[in-house]
């Protein structure tokens, strides 16, 4: 398929990739929704939350919706996704990383931007008394999408995607948070974030991790080679972010699939925008607008609802068909 040309324009005044990306952090919508939590337990012992809503419609469809780093089915971006998809005839669940919920997960690992294995565990879990399932991801939660939806033979009840805000090549978005000096701000608040929840870790489990100098990391680089890719078997940061990058999977994918990333993320760099495989797929389409910033996409036609949200419904609707 084309590259889908956007009709995304927000106000001149707020297409700034930093104004889009803080912007909606600034001004959080207040979402009426009310989780149903469930706590599944995982083959390896560990556990995950699961909060599920629900709207009854009479048809059995599901999007199950996954978040970026440190984030959390609370986030302003995910409790609106879930609500636009609940509006449109679709039941939802919202689902947290290890060590993302309530309450720190049992084992030494976490999770990291490559791992699939627990999404897998989510769908099969999830997916019983539905006949059609949709993937939704931000950020991370993106990547880990895409490379399930392009790794292996997905679940079959699973009919289409969208991603949005995507790091797929981990390689060259580490190394923008990390050097460039507009994203110092985000990059302190993912590393201060990051580094305490080793330190909670290690309370538990002393030998396994050491936290002398901890507080001193500065970089993605440091971290991902001192915790990330040790913890879960990886040589080192490199090796982590090349095995762990979605884009080598996304020629693979075989259901309707959209990848959103803004030109001017901040996050981002050209190696996230894979046109040439969108052009050679029938399944997997990339929109890439010019504004957007990081999982921002306001345009202030609906309030403070993203154009994302509505954009993603629109091409749900459109592969799946509407509500009842």
């Amino acid at each position: 398929m084309p590259v889908i040309r956007s009709a995304f324009r927000p106000p001149y005044y707020i297409r700034n990739g930093h104004v889009q990306t803080i912007l909606p952090v600034l001004l959080p919508r207040r979402i009426r929704l009310d989780y149903d939590r469930e706590r599944l337990e995982l083959t390896d012992g560990d556990f995950l939350e699961l909060d599920w809503s629900r709207c009854n419609s009479r048809r059995l469809r599901l999007a199950i919706v996954t978040h970026g780093l440190e984030g959390g089915t609370n986030g302003g971006y995910i409790r609106g996704m879930v609500s636009a998809m609940n509006v449109a005839g679709w039941d939802a669940l919202a689902w947290s990383f290890r060590g993302c919920g309530s309450e720190l997960n049992r084992l030494v690992r976490f999770y990291h931007s490559g791992d699939t294995g627990d999404l897998g565990q989510v769908i099969k879990h999830a997916v019983a008394r539905y006949d059609e399932v949709v993937l939704i991801g931000f950020s991370l939660g993106g990547n880990v999408t895409l490379k399930y939806l392009g790794e292996s033979p997905t679940h079959a009840k699973i009919v289409a995607a969208a991603a949005i805000s995507v790091p797929i090549d981990l390689t060259s978005s580490a190394r923008a948070l990390d050097q460039r000096l507009g994203n110092r701000l985000y990059l302190r608040r993912f590393i201060t974030s990051l580094v305490a929840k080793v330190e909670a870790k290690a309370r538990h489990y002393p030998e396994e991790l050491n936290i002398e100098g901890a507080r001193s990391i500065r970089s993605f680089q440091e971290f991902d080679d001192r915790y990330t890719a040790p913890i879960h078997g990886f040589r080192d940061a490199a090796e982590y972010w090349e095995c762990s990058s979605a884009r080598q999977y996304l020629a693979r994918i075989q259901v309707p699939t959209l990848l959103i990333n803004a030109r001017n993320d901040p996050f981002l760099t050209q190696e996230s925008f894979p046109i040439p495989e969108a052009e050679s797929s029938g399944c997997f389409y990339l929109e890439a607008p010019e504004s957007g910033g990081h999982v921002g996409f306001l345009d202030l036609k609906n309030g403070l609802q993203p154009w994302s949200e509505r954009r993603v419904v629109e091409f749900l609707t459109m592969t799946c068909g509407p509500r009842d």
